[in-house]
């Protein structure tokens, strides 16, 4: 039986490089349905960072297409990007919190930029305080955080506004096992809610035995997926 489930992203012959360089990805064809999840897995620069940006529209395709739900982010204006822009959660590798704002800002601030009821917003922050046992940094400032506090203060921050699609680079790179345990347990739950969940690793045992569609890229190419998986592992080695 055919899935008729809604297209979110879609990239056909995908490439791009940054500036006059190489392609760092290239002849990249990709669907995402709504609501599925996905691992990608990959070595250090074999191109996953670059494929999150991609989608996240912070990095625009060299050649090929590339539609967002159901839009082509190339032909929009820059209101028309970040309106979608909206509809994705980022765990960016590099955290990306604003130093100037507390843990509890820093989480809140996708549902401000959203205008959600105040009441609302400090439901949220407070249950993902709570989940994530991050409650006792709340008021503190990332530079103040160790590093496992500032990854999940930026977890919070991506999730908090139940998006329809979340991409997820490296979100439990820092975290203890019982913290990964955390993390991957709220991703799923957020899956299980309605969300389109890519999440990129180097670590193709991160999910365990979870039956979950594993994608591998290499080399800036995209594969399904055992065949590059023993590429990757030597790569990495």
């Amino acid at each position: 039986m055919s899935d008729q489930r809604e297209i979110i992203v879609e990239l056909f012959g995908a490439a791009m490089k940054y500036g006059s360089g190489p392609d760092v990805l290239r002849d990249i064809d990709l669907t995402l349905q709504a609501g599925s999840f996905h691992v990608l897995l990959g070595a250090g620069a074999a191109g996953k960072t670059s494929m999150l940006r991609m989608i996240a529209m912070t990095a625009a395709p060299s050649a090929g297409s590339m539609t967002v739900f159901g839009q082509d982010p190339a032909t929009l204006d820059h209101a028309g990007r970040a309106a979608l822009r909206r509809r994705i959660g980022v765990i960016f590798q590099d955290l990306r919190l604003l130093d100037h704002l507390s843990v509890r800002d820093n989480i809140a601030l996708p549902l401000r930029i959203a205008e959600a009821p105040p009441d609302e917003i400090e439901r949220s922050v407070d249950e993902l305080l709570d989940w994530l046992r991050i409650g006792e940094a709340s008021d503190r400032r990332p530079p103040e955080l160790s590093m496992a506090e500032r990854q999940l203060t930026a977890v919070a921050r991506a999730v908090i506004g139940r998006p329809a699609l979340l991409l997820a680079d490296e979100p439990t790179a820092s975290l203890d096992p019982a913290r990964t345990e955390q993390v991957l347990h709220l991703l799923l739950e957020l899956h299980r809610s309605g969300t389109a969940v890519l999440l990129a690793t180097h670590d193709r045992n991160l999910l365990g035995a979870d039956p979950i569609p594993h994608l591998v890229i290499h080399d800036g190419r995209l594969w399904e997926p055992d065949p590059v998986v023993q590429l990757m592992e030597g790569a990495r080695a």
